[in-house]
């Protein structure tokens, strides 16, 4: 059993930064794929993120070269660096697990209990 705890959202304004942090419990954090999505209501859950155990990341088109997936096996967390953020991207975050190499369209294991981002235009 894998639990996800993640943190950091808040309300930012146009053009501003947050980073996501995801910390999930288990001793083999290094195995799983680790991915980000995102939840607007009225809207289907949108995959944003991927990172691979062996450190590979992969990112939706719609927030290539602004936001950056990374992990520190060590500390059991994955975060999710947003910059140059856009009204667009107000959503429920939500970080998800999945043991060994998964693709995005995964169905993934596990979930964490989502976090708000408001983007202010």
């Amino acid at each position: 059993q894998v639990r996800l705890v993640e943190s950091g959202g808040g309300l930012v304004q146009a053009g501003g930064s947050l980073r996501l942090s995801c910390a999930a419990s288990g001793r083999t954090f290094g195995d799983y794929t680790m991915a980000w999505f995102r939840l607007v209501p009225g809207k289907e859950r949108e995959w944003i993120a991927i990172s691979w155990g062996g450190g590979s990341t992969f990112y939706a088109d719609s927030v290539k070269g602004r936001f950056t997936i990374s992990r520190n096996n060590a500390k059991n967390t994955v975060y999710l660096l947003m910059n140059a953020m856009k009204p667009e991207d107000t959503a429920v975050y939500y970080c998800a697990a999945k043991s060994g190499v998964a693709s995005a369209r995964a169905s993934y294991d596990y979930w964490g209990q989502g976090t708000q981002v408001t983007v202010s235009s």
